[in-house]
């Protein structure tokens, strides 16, 4: 009796055993066993102060913890711990990384807080990037622009030494920061064979002359996002020579620095009709922030845009020139128009605009009925309707609560107004 329960718990583990280990590992394996990609697949979903700590569990871990691959996309963290609740990179680790894996370095992006200390703090681990070939960079300000209020020329040095360093980039983002026109011109010169995406929004001291100068030579610009007062005739015609490859996607922010002060310029219908020819598939994606009157110079002659946001109040006459003269239009975003239902001009976009997928409304006016007549027009083809309730109202034909089922009808699904913004 004894001998066959002696074999029995030599068969079996006690709980306790059992509790230790996962079901699928044999009593051979354990952890520090576990296959090298297996182990560098967990590290790169850690963050790096967890990354750091496992490291020291065994020295195959700690293999794993250097091994290229793991340190060719990085997030760098810059934060002051009294201002932000994000978790910081520690600057002894930086100094590891500098050291040990600078030129594994490819996919690079630097995440800073709203301290010009943090967005510094960036400035000198760019400077240090000497023996790297950065493929993809991200300056990301998770709150105010920060970049913006360090040292133009401390920030431009220290970008320099990553586009002549690299000489393969191909993927940059540098929203609100003080790059420059000749910055830019050392980007091209080492590297316009591979650049593919450029964004660079808010940056005011680049010049429309400074953007040209990347269109002219970087042939294989995928993606593009600017402000508007970059854009300019000359650039629309340099994107859309035979050197270029096709323009896939344009963004353009229409942003009013000083209301009622700035002047927006006009772009030939013809530069557009040039862009359109060589790129037929482009999107073209504009974001207005822009006070009624600021309005006048845009969508007066056919305009090729695809997506269309405003941020702020835009007139029922500049819904109306919409309608007219965007035939391309795919989605369109309306945050605020005022008081004026706007039936007639959501009908003559949706008879129009044969293309449009999306539309989203926010504190504005349709009546119950021009919006039925809207959604039948549109069809199944409207695959996002994002419409507030106070939005509609209600009218002799629909009321609300009769409105869901109505428009469910035409569009082949369910569908309810929303009570909450979705865009």
């Amino acid at each position: 009796m004894k001998r066959g329960l002696k074999s029995q718990c030599q068969i079996f583990p006690s709980l306790g055993e059992r509790a230790k280990r996962p079901k699928w590992m044999t009593p051979a394996q354990d952890w520090g066993n576990l296959p090298h990609h297996v182990v560098l697949q967990i590290f790169q979903h850690l963050s790096l102060v967890d990354r750091a700590r496992a490291s020291s569990v065994c020295r195959c871990w700690n293999d794993v913890f250097h091994t290229p691959d793991l340190w060719r996309k990085f997030e760098f963290e810059l934060n002051q711990p009294a201002t932000s609740y994000l978790r910081s990179t520690h600057p002894d680790l930086i100094q590891q990384i500098i050291k040990k894996h600078a030129q594994h370095l490819q996919y690079v992006s630097f995440k800073v807080d709203s301290c010009t200390e943090s967005a510094e703090a960036a400035c000198d681990i760019l400077s240090q990037l000497v023996n790297c070939t950065i493929k993809t960079l991200g300056l990301i300000s998770t709150a105010r622009p920060s970049f913006m209020d360090v040292s133009q020329a401390h920030f431009v040095s220290a970008l320099t030494v990553v586009f002549v360093n690299s000489k393969s980039l191909s993927s940059i983002r540098i929203d609100d920061t003080p790059v420059d026109d000749p910055s830019l011109k050392v980007l091209v010169a080492n590297n316009s064979d591979t650049l593919k995406l450029l964004k660079m929004s808010s940056c005011p001291h680049v010049s429309p002359a400074g953007i040209l100068c990347v269109a002219d030579q970087c042939h294989g610009l995928r993606e593009l996002a600017l402000n508007y007062h970059l854009l300019s005739d000359e650039l629309l015609l340099a994107l859309s020579s035979e050197k270029h490859v096709h323009l896939e996607h344009l963004r353009i922010d229409v942003v009013s620095e000083n209301p009622g002060q700035t002047h927006f310029h006009t772009i030939k219908r013809s530069s557009w009709e040039a862009l359109i020819r060589h790129s037929p598939k482009v999107n073209i994606v504009m974001y207005f922030y822009l006070y009624e009157e600021e309005f006048e110079p845009f969508f007066c002659e056919e305009t090729p845009v695809t997506h269309l946001y405003f941020g702020r109040a835009v007139s029922k006459m500049m819904l109306g020139r919409i309608g007219l003269n965007c035939p391309r239009l795919v989605e369109l975003v309306v945050c605020a128009n005022g008081i004026e239902p706007l039936d007639e001009e959501l009908i003559r976009i949706g008879e129009r605009c044969k293309s449009l997928t999306a539309i989203g409304l926010g504190e504005c006016e349709v009546t119950c009925s021009g919006f039925v007549e809207f959604v039948k027009m549109c069809g199944g083809r409207l695959t996002q309707l994002s419409i507030m309730e106070e939005v509609l109202i209600p009218d002799s034909s629909y009321n609300i609560e009769q409105i869901h089922s109505e428009v469910s009808k035409h569009l082949g699904r369910m569908w309810f107004p929303d009570m909450m913004p979705t865009w």
